[in-house]
């Protein structure tokens, strides 16, 4: 009866593979700082500012400018970036303009349907 037995790796192969791994692994612990290629030109604030307050208001006038004052401070607190505020910012024009056309349903299902395509809960 033949047995089979697998040869277990010598140590002339396992030794150049654990110092190359090691050489390899030195190299990301770097100490020396890294260079950013490009460095934010904007700075932000996490925290909304204690002098922050929602706009009042009813109808359509009123839910418009709430959703701008929200994107407007989402924006100056990094919360939103420059290509998704563009978006909602269409959003809120579009609203505007129904709103002050007399067509107070349009303008407050468009500030809904934004709302809901970026993720806020229903304001």
């Amino acid at each position: 009866m033949i047995t089979y037995r697998p040869q277990r790796p010598t140590l002339r192969l396992t030794l150049p593979f654990l110092l190359l791994s090691a050489t390899v692994l030195t190299g990301c612990n770097s100490t020396q700082p890294q260079v950013s290629a490009a460095a934010p030109t904007e700075t932000y604030s996490s925290v909304t500012p204690a002098s922050f307050r929602m706009p009042e208001g009813s109808g359509c006038a009123g839910e418009v400018a709430r959703w701008q004052a929200i994107q407007d401070n989402d924006r100056q607190t990094g919360n939103v970036n420059q290509s998704v505020y563009n978006q909602i910012k269409a959003d809120i024009d579009k609203a505007s303009a129904a709103c002050q056309a007399g067509r107070d349903g349009e303008a407050r299902a468009i500030v809904r349907a934004s709302r809901a395509r970026h993720g806020y809960p229903a304001g």
